[in-house]
């Protein structure tokens, strides 16, 4: 069975950094799309960032963008959020997910999703 185990949690200050992994396990694990959404209290899921195997391209939502970066292992099947200049708006809990999708920011698309990680940012 696929699962999505995700790590890196955590309390941190504004203007502070932290990373977020993902790791596919199981057989059968095909998805080319692996990234991230984030949801806040009271708010809607939201894209991240995403990176796909099949050109090798990062994608990121205009919030973090400049900010975060990707970066990915294609023989763990893993994929790290790297949040950099964190701001409070920021806190939310984190999703990985993985699919194949026709557009990386659609989370209706995505076949996997782990479990959540929270980030906080605060003083």
């Amino acid at each position: 069975q696929v699962q999505l185990l995700e790590s890196g949690e955590g309390l941190v200050q504004p203007g502070g950094s932290l990373t977020l992994s993902c790791e596919a396990s199981g057989r059968g694990f095909r998805s080319p799309i692996m990234g991230w959404f984030r949801q806040a209290p009271g708010k809607e899921r939201e894209f991240v960032a995403a990176a796909d195997w099949r050109c090798s391209s990062t994608y990121y939502s205009d919030s973090v963008k400049g900010r975060f970066s990707i970066s990915k292992d294609d023989f763990k099947n893993a994929i790290y959020l790297h949040a950099n200049s964190l701001k409070p708006e920021d806190t939310a809990v984190y999703y990985c997910a993985a699919g194949n999708t026709r557009y990386a920011d659609h989370a209706h698309e995505y076949d996997y999703w782990g479990q959540g990680t929270q980030v906080t940012v605060s003083s």
